[in-house]
């Protein structure tokens, strides 16, 4: 079978998006994706922010069913495909507009970039010293290995249906854990729980419940100060979480460094991220050494993980509007310090605590299920892409 190597300015249209400037912007305020909405594969689309765009714009900067959606910078060559998440997206200058020629498959085009990605390809491209780039004249040279069309939709088909389970499971976490805000803040915050109606509220509290300070309901662990220079994408030693893993519950990065066992973090821990946006995780990536600036929370009795998991993220929430700082927002132990945690009657706690407990494990097994099939996809990957395998 015949494949041919294509310069991406050879196969697709791409274009960068819109310069974010408030003071010269004009139009209507539209939401748009920047950098950091983008990951490999899927999009970040909490807390969109808004721009202004004038009509005259608008097909220039929107996105449309199909589009590749790739970083310029930050790392450079992560992308996904939108497939119309949100009506009337827009895109920000630090994203790349990618829309493949007629005869190039769009899925095909997204996992030869996956490829890429993940040995490196795009790095001898890169500009930049401190913070690597992908600009509009490198990317255009990308060069990327085709096949005949017929044989890029067997592969792109082949491929996406191990993205499609677990895009699932992704979906079924979603609704595991908005279930278990749901019943946080009807029991917890609104106090309508079962029975409510025969129990007076007391100090803003129902009878014989109280509220408790946070460090009396849980434990706090924090990281070790790994040396950063020791950091390797190499598999030896132990993986490290640092604060950009948190979101992923799983760590690319390792060491071979070590400190005491306090620090190893275990499948369903709670982590919750120090640093810039405060990401709060259940961890599933396996044994691993806790970085700093990363806590681990662990509920002591009666509370469970589970429980203070949620009982946590509103309070840490308002911490991350609040907190301001020079250039990132810090989280440190006076704010936990800050926290109160309701205790209510034993039967109620008992029964929420079964709850938010088998809602944690059914979100780490299903993730530990999409860490396999990330596994398997990618050892798939390089053999289709390369031709070794026909589909």
């Amino acid at each position: 079978m015949s494949w041919q190597v294509k310069r991406l300015e050879e196969i697709a249209s791409f274009n960068l998006g819109k310069m974010l400037d408030d003071k010269k912007n004009k139009g209507d305020p539209l939401p748009y994706l920047a950098n950091i909405n983008v990951r490999w594969g899927e999009f970040e689309l909490n807390d969109l922010r808004l721009m202004r765009f004038e009509t005259s714009e608008l097909e220039r900067f929107s996105l449309k069913y199909g589009d590749i959606v790739m970083c310029e910078g930050g790392e450079p060559g992560r992308c996904a495909i939108w497939k119309e998440q949100l009506p009337k997206m827009m895109y920000q200058k630090a994203l790349h507009r990618i829309r493949p020629h007629e005869g190039i498959d769009n899925q095909f085009l997204y996992y030869a970039f996956l490829h890429k990605g993940k040995r490196g390809g795009f790095s001898p491209l890169f500009t930049g010293s401190t913070i690597k780039h992908l600009p509009k004249e490198k990317l255009a040279i990308v060069e990327v290995e085709i096949p005949e069309f017929l044989e890029q939709q067997r592969i792109a088909t082949l491929l996406s249906k191990y993205d499609d389970l677990i895009e699932n499971n992704k979906r079924r976490i979603e609704l595991l854990e908005d279930s278990a805000r749901q019943l946080y803040k009807e029991w917890f915050v609104r106090f309508r729980f079962p029975g409510h109606e025969h129990v007076k509220i007391i100090d803003g509290v129902p009878e014989g419940w109280k509220k408790i300070n946070l460090l009396n309901a849980a434990c706090p662990t924090y990281g070790f100060a790994f040396k950063s220079e020791l950091f390797s994408e190499e598999p030896e030693g132990f993986p490290l979480i640092r604060i950009r893993d948190v979101p992923d519950r799983e760590s690319k990065t390792y060491t071979l460094e070590s400190t005491t066992e306090d620090k190893l973090v275990a499948d369903g821990d709670f982590l919750i991220g120090m640093d810039g946006d405060f990401h709060m995780n259940f961890w599933a990536g396996g044994k691993a050494w806790l970085n700093q600036r990363v806590v681990k929370l662990e509920g002591i009795s009666p509370f469970t993980t589970g429980y203070i998991k949620h009982a946590v993220q509103k309070p840490i929430q308002d911490f991350n509007q609040t907190i301001t700082g020079t250039t990132v927002r810090h989280l440190g132990a006076k704010h936990l310090k800050m926290i109160e945690v309701v205790l209510p009657a034993a039967a109620l706690l008992d029964q929420a605590n079964s709850f938010f407990e088998d809602v944690r494990n059914q979100v780490v097994f299903l993730s530990q299920q999409n860490r396999s099939l990330n596994r398997a996809r990618d050892l798939l990957l390089p053999k289709l892409m390369s031709g070794d395998i026909t589909v």
